[in-house]
């Protein structure tokens, strides 16, 4: 899909500040088909037409894109959204995390689509009914009412993300993916069904799991 001429741009982040215990090493660094899983998270924003940063304290991670620097890190991911929203001058930015290597570029493409269309402050995806807290499309007239609620100890996004949107007085967008699948609005290159796009690689376990869902490789 190509976004509508004479829209304004987006800013596409990598949320890469989390202390991965449950890995038990960098989960930015760890590779996934031979390749860290932030350099993969960056070619899915890439592949949504998005320029590209990182949003986390690791500064190690500079080599793969620019680094937003997070100076309250260790609050969560919400923090890490606010330092990126504040870094920026783009209307929107588009937040997903290091640990979705399945996830499609198509559907971060429609997402932003659609919050330009209808310009809601935020949009997210829903899979088998469920929303999702990301990848995550949010208008930086947000950043106030999410500061407010990470102020007042209020640190989980989704909840933060339906803060804001009724604090604004407007529903928050969310996407069923099953249907936008089945009308080809949204397609995955290796034809993986939607509920295994958000797969998220926490641990060891997780990362075979996900490994076990890759297509073979064609002889």
């Amino acid at each position: 899909m190509t976004l509508p001429v004479g829209e304004p741009a987006a800013a596409g982040f990598v949320l890469a500040g989390g202390q991965s215990s449950r890995m038990g090493e960098d989960k930015a660094l760890v590779r996934f088909a031979g390749r860290p899983l932030v350099e993969i998270a960056l070619e899915v924003l890439r592949g949504a037409g998005l320029d590209v940063f990182i949003a986390g304290a690791r500064s190690s991670l500079a080599g793969f894109a620019p680094v937003v620097e997070d100076s309250e890190s260790g609050l969560g991911p919400l923090s890490g959204i606010l330092a990126a929203l504040e870094s920026t001058d783009r209307r929107r930015a588009v937040f997903l995390p290091v640990d979705l290597p399945l996830l499609p570029a198509s559907l971060v493409r429609y997402m932003l689509h659609y919050a330009q269309i209808t310009g809601r402050a935020v949009t997210v995806a829903s899979v088998n009914g469920f929303a999702q807290s990301f990848p995550a499309v949010v208008d930086r007239a947000a950043l106030p009412l999410l500061r407010s609620e990470l102020e007042g100890g209020r640190g989980g996004c989704f909840a933060g993300f339906e803060a804001a949107c009724t604090a604004l007085g407007e529903p928050m967008n969310v996407l069923g993916v099953e249907p936008l699948v089945q009308c080809g609005q949204v397609r995955h290159p290796d034809a993986l069904p939607p509920a295994l796009w958000f797969l998220n690689v926490n641990s060891p376990a997780d990362l075979q799991r996900a490994e076990a869902r890759r297509p073979a490789p064609i002889a």
